[in-house]
């Protein structure tokens, strides 16, 4: 039942900024234990799908489902107290409050006496050397880490990733890729990942959705991404 219960459905999205029609009829299934990349050039309508999914921008037209709730139409803090989470491109960390402050931020929707869970420095250790230095003071690789444990401070369903390799070193990406292969495999939690960087969005994928023009114009397994040339398809 756990799985059933954090799987998100997303059914007939459409999207305009204006006059532009900036999503078709987009709709997916991510499920719990799996990574669901989201690839596409720039422009074709990726990071409007994710602040869609959080209830930052709202639906002209569409159903967003978490298990039994229907999130369709709610307020983003009201997707985040259901299980939703959401780490922006540009991280948007609080840069004069201190590392600890910036993930406690991450229990906003939680009881006051939550505690943050020990997790956080496991998965990611160099943020508890680092909890009492001011995050607008860590590089843009920890930065990132800071981010995505915030995320997941609360102890998300649904994890979404915009683009969490821009912008940082080689070695702090493979960090993250770990972090995010852990935590699919953990199996409590779906992971949607939007991302530029092909071989790292291959290696993670357990599903992929291509996009263009505001339309998934391919989807499978992530295993097939290569032998269904998607490289072709999302590259500049």
């Amino acid at each position: 039942m756990t799985g059933r219960a954090n799987m998100l459905k997303v059914d007939g999205i459409q999207q305009y900024y204006g006059g532009s029609h900036i999503l078709r009829n987009v709709g997916f299934e991510a499920k719990a234990g799996e990574v669901t990349v989201v690839l596409g050039r720039n422009g074709v309508g990726k990071t409007t799908l994710l602040k869609s999914l959080m209830g930052l921008v709202p639906l002209r037209a569409g159903t967003i489902k978490l298990g039994e709730h229907d999130l369709t139409g709610k307020a983003p803090y009201e997707r985040v107290r259901v299980g939703m989470a959401y780490v922006p491109q540009g991280r948007e960390i609080f840069g004069r409050l201190t590392v600890l402050d910036n993930l406690l931020m991450g229990l906003a929707s939680k009881p006051a006496n939550t505690e943050l869970p020990a997790e956080l420095y496991d998965l990611f250790p160099v943020l508890k050397q680092m909890l009492h230095r001011r995050g607008g003071d860590l590089s843009g690789g920890q930065q990132q880490q800071l981010a995505i444990a915030r995320a997941l401070a609360a102890g998300p369903k649904v994890l979404i990733l915009d683009e969490p390799t821009e912008g940082i070193q080689p070695s702090v990406i493979k960090d993250i890729g770990r972090v995010i292969r852990m935590l699919a495999r953990r199996g409590d939690m779906a992971i949607i990942l939007v991302e530029q960087f092909y071989d790292f969005a291959e290696e993670l994928a357990d599903q992929y959705l291509a996009m263009e023009r505001g339309e998934i114009i391919a989807r499978g397994p992530g295993r097939l991404m290569e032998a269904n040339g998607v490289r072709a398809l999302v590259s500049v």
